[in-house]
């Protein structure tokens, strides 16, 4: 998947010099020239890519989901809406405390980045993802459901332009296959009859939420290859730790620039009366916020992870790959109606979901083959000098 790819290997290093070292019993089981020490690692590998899936797919459709019965029910801020998309990062702060750095080589803690670079790393890249998230919540509130798919869809065409540009993402026919496949699943889901929604939205509001979802969808898309391009070049450290970090530290400096500008709003003098006026009750009101908000921080935790692991493309691919879920969530909880062009759609993102995995696979196989060669070189020295 290009040089942004992180994908399952040993750890590397001068094979040459470490042919003439004697390996003690005891370490064995960490030598990285092992192959069950590999074996483990790629399976530790894959099970995280599972993780950081599940917790992609499932944070986007459920927080969606929430987000659209947040406003059926009778909720109308838009400062709530966002701020609920972000303010979920004290669920993640035990996972900060008990994922302590394990790395005490001094030569790697020299080429750890300063703390106000850092700073200025997470505090860039919160006031970054308020911005989006209000701008999402606008396009969510105006927009029908299926519209609302199909523009952000478009984060992904955005995605693979700034990851050309920055992040020297390559493509391949596998790669543009599955983001022609699953562009059109989500495009197909417009053509369905939104007559009704569509007769609920003044054409001025509708035009507004068009052009904040397509803004976000291509802010979203930058600040995806942004984030990449700081895992590689400032923050370097391959371990959840960095993760987290990045996830928590994002989201408590846009959860404060929310903060401000609900306050500066004024919104939140009507949040008593809106959880009043909320059609299942004062409990489903805060149930509704407080779920929302879980379901987006799982949301950017396997984002982050999916950033990490392999590129800000394939966090995207799983993005993507999610978008017609919702509709068929939609179909059994709110018991809208099912069409064929749902079904197909859901089809076509399985499809180029498995051909992104299948170059995936390919690169693996590929690197596999090259380590493998490698290390038949380095025995080369062993055995003449045996």
């Amino acid at each position: 998947m290009g040089e942004a790819s992180e994908l399952p290997s040993g750890i590397t290093g001068d094979h040459g010099q470490k042919a003439e070292q004697v390996i003690p019993p005891e370490n064995i089981k960490q030598n990285p020239q092992n192959p069950s020490f590999n074996c483990l690692k790629q399976y530790k590998w894959w099970l995280e890519m599972a993780i950081y899936t599940l917790f992609v797919l499932a944070g986007q459709s459920v927080g969606t989901l929430l987000g659209r019965l947040y406003y059926n029910n009778g909720g109308n801020s838009n400062w709530m809406a966002t701020f609920v998309q972000c303010a979920g990062f004290p669920v993640l702060l035990p996972f900060l405390c008990t994922s302590k750095p394990k790395n005490s080589n001094p030569e790697i803690n020299r080429k750890k980045p300063s703390t106000s670079i850092l700073a200025s790393v997470y505090i860039s890249l919160g006031i970054f993802l308020a911005a989006v998230c209000m701008l999402y919540t606008i396009g969510l509130k105006y927009l029908p459901v299926t519209t609302y798919t199909l523009i952000c869809a478009s984060q992904l065409g955005f995605n693979a332009l700034f990851s050309y540009f920055l992040n020297r993402q390559k493509f391949t026919p596998y790669i543009l296959n599955s983001l022609v496949l699953l562009t059109i699943s989500s495009t197909l889901l417009v053509f369905q009859n939104n007559s009704e929604d569509l007769n609920k939205t003044p054409k001025a509001k509708y035009t507004l939420g068009f052009l904040c979802t397509l803004a976000a969808s291509a802010g979203y898309a930058l600040m995806l290859s942004v984030t990449q391009l700081a895992f590689q070049r400032i923050i370097k450290r391959e371990t959840i730790r960095a993760i987290m970090d990045m996830s928590i530290y994002q989201n408590v400096v846009a959860t404060f620039a929310i903060l401000i500008g609900l306050f500066a709003s004024g919104e939140w003098k009507n949040l008593n009366a809106e959880m009043e006026k909320f059609k299942p009750g004062k409990v489903a009101y805060v149930m509704n916020l407080f779920w929302t908000a879980i379901s987006w921080q799982a949301f950017t935790v396997g984002c982050n992870g999916l950033i990490f692991k392999v590129s800000s493309l394939f966090s995207n691919v799983i993005s993507i790959l999610g978008l017609p879920i919702a509709p068929v969530l939609a179909v059994i909880l709110l018991h809208e109606k099912m069409t064929g062009l749902k079904c197909i759609a859901m089809l076509l993102a399985m499809w180029g979901f498995i051909s992104y995995m299948y170059q995936h696979y390919l690169d693996d196989l590929k690197m596999k083959a090259e380590r493998k060669l490698s290390d038949d070189v380095s025995e080369v020295p062993l055995t003449e000098t045996g």
